[in-house]
This record gives structure tokens, sequence and C-alpha cells, in this order.
């Protein structure tokens, strides 16, 4: 890790989180803060020249971009410079990528009603050892709480049981503790709802493995039920991140008159691949590595429009796929 004094690139807002309370931890410890205007791949690596910049922040959406927009002249930094990546775990080959980059990425996970950071992927010693593939894995979970998180769990929502340590069963992850919200303002019956049982309900769906890290799945709102079977859409946009075409990938739930819902993928290609890639082979790349009823069954392949942040807002793309589908259908 970086020593001495940090230089941290604002690429996460400042108003977002109260920038996960960065801006006062900076000025603590007497580091510099290095501001940006817009989140693009070539100010990034202008501010990382001018700058010194040790630490960033940056959604996996970040992390593709800077793959993508690496400078020619660009050499890899004698210190590894450290990347905070929330949101959805970013797939093994973006991790990879990044880090043969010079980059070194800490999955962290957290929500705004509950502090902002409530679990960081600690580097254990012994990842080091394992076959570059299982280590990314492990590097891409979001790992054990941080001291400020209070309690957390991964239990069922209803019972309130915590899951099996297995890496297989699904729960939701809850929280409880003294940094979160009171509730949310003029709505009590959504406040109800979110801290039913004592616990806050942050409607992600996660397995917890026996070394206690836990993986977030899914969104409990985004989790795709096909025939019966739960689909993970980040399971299924983990296969197809590893096509040499793909720049971003997302995966939705559509309306399907057999099985009730059915995966579709969102795709946008890298502009050297755009056109040469077809939807049935897409089908084809992912029933080679995935079950069945977890396939792609629709593909589009156009822009993934993402926010200031480069979140997901999948509620507004499942609406637009379906409507594009079902234009498709008449």
């Amino acid at each position: 890790m970086n020593v001495g004094v940090p230089v941290y690139l604002w690429t996460l807002p400042l108003f977002h989180c109260n920038g996960c309370c960065y801006a006062w931890a900076l000025a603590a410890v007497a580091g510099t803060s290095v501001c940006l205007r817009k989140v693009v791949a070539e100010d990034i690596y202008d501010a990382i020249g001018q700058h010194s910049v040790t630490h960033f922040c940056g959604a996996p959406a970040v992390l593709s971009s800077l793959i993508a927009g690496k400078p020619q002249n660009w050499s890899k930094p004698s210190s590894p410079i450290w990347v905070a990546c929330a949101g959805a775990s970013p797939p093994v080959s973006v991790i990879a990528q990044t880090e043969a980059l010079g980059f070194e990425v800490l999955h962290v996970y957290g929500m705004t009603e509950q502090h902002g950071v409530n679990t960081t992927c600690v580097p254990q010693d012994s990842w080091a050892a394992m076959p570059a593939e299982e280590r990314l894995r492990h590097m891409g979970r979001q790992g054990v709480r941080t001291a400020v998180a209070g309690d957390m769990m991964v239990a069922n929502p209803h019972t309130l049981q915590p899951v099996s340590r297995d890496g297989k069963t699904i729960g939701e992850v809850l929280f409880r503790g003294n940094l979160g919200m009171k509730g949310y303002l003029k709505n009590p019956e959504a406040t109800r709802e979110a801290f039913e049982g004592g616990w806050m309900h942050s409607g992600d769906l996660a397995v917890v493995y026996e070394d206690g890290y836990i993986e977030i799945k899914d969104r409990s709102k985004d989790i795709i039920i096909s025939g019966g079977e739960n689909v993970s859409s980040i399971e299924v946009e983990e296969v197809l991140f590893t096509h040499p075409a793909v720049f971003q990938a997302a995966v939705v739930a559509v309306p399907d008159e057999k099985w009730g819902e059915v995966p579709c993928a969102v795709l946008e290609l890298h502009p050297q691949h755009v056109g040469t890639l077809t939807q049935e082979e897409v089908i084809q790349f992912c029933r080679a590595r995935l079950p069945g009823f977890k396939t792609p069954k629709h593909v589009l392949f156009e822009p993934i429009v993402r926010t200031a942040t480069g979140k997901l807002q999948k509620f507004k793309l499942r609406d637009h796929v379906a409507q594009v589908i079902a234009n498709r259908n008449h």
C-alpha cells in the first residue's frame, strides 16, 4: 500500500453520501484533494500524471473506462494506485486488467442509509498463493463489516435467521447500529418496512462464505425468477464480461408467457467490435457456460446509460427493454 501523505482524486462526488466522509479523513491526515469536473479516463490519467494520485474511487464502469482509455504512453507505476470500487462486484476480467495497469482494487460496499461504507474486502495474505482466477474472485467479494458498521448479518428477511456459511444459501444483508438513519423523511410506511424486526433491510441478496466474507448476488428487486428458478443477474453479467467484444453488460428480467420472466442481456461493445456480434452468438456463448434457464433469451446491442456515479438504474432499464422486446414481437 502507498505510504506517506495520500493524494486523493475526487471521482466520487462530494455530495454523494458525503463523499463517504473522505473529505474529513483527508483533512485529518493532511492529505491532498484533487478534483475533477467529469469522470472520464483521459482526465483521470492526466490527474494521476500531474499530481501523483495515490487513491480514488470508482464503480466497475469507471474501471472499464480506465482499461479502454489507457494512454499510449502509460507505464505501470512503481507503487500501486489504490481504487476503492463500490457497487456491484467488478467482473474478474475487469479486476485482472485493472491490476495489470498498476491499480490495486479494494472492493467496498454500503448504502447511504447506513453511513456509506459498511463492508470492505480486506485482502488476506493466504490469497497470494491462490490460482489467479480464484484470488480475483475473492477480491470481488463485499467482504466483512467495517468498524463503524455496527452489526451486520445475512439472514432470512422474514425469520431473521442467519444463513449458513456455505457460500450458496442466499439471504438479505441486514444492518443495525448507531450510524444508521432514523428513517425516510415523511414516509413512515417505508421506514417501518425498512426496519422490520429491528434491522435495516438493505434489499441486497448475498451469501456468506466460511471465512465470514459476504458476496452480493443481486438486488432483491433485480433477481430474475424464470420458471420458478432464481437467476442472479450479476452471475450472468460476469459471464458476458468474459467475451472479448463486450465493454459493458447489464442483465434484466423481461416478461415471458411460458416462464414468467427470462433474462435479457444489454451489451455495449468495444468500438472495434460494433456490428460484429449477433444475438445468437451471444446466446451460444452463454449457453456453453451457464445452465439453460440462466442463459439470456434476448440480447440488445446499445449504449448502457448510467448515473453520474457510474451506477446502473435497472428499474429504468427493465422498462426500456420490455418495450423494445414487445415491439420486436409485434
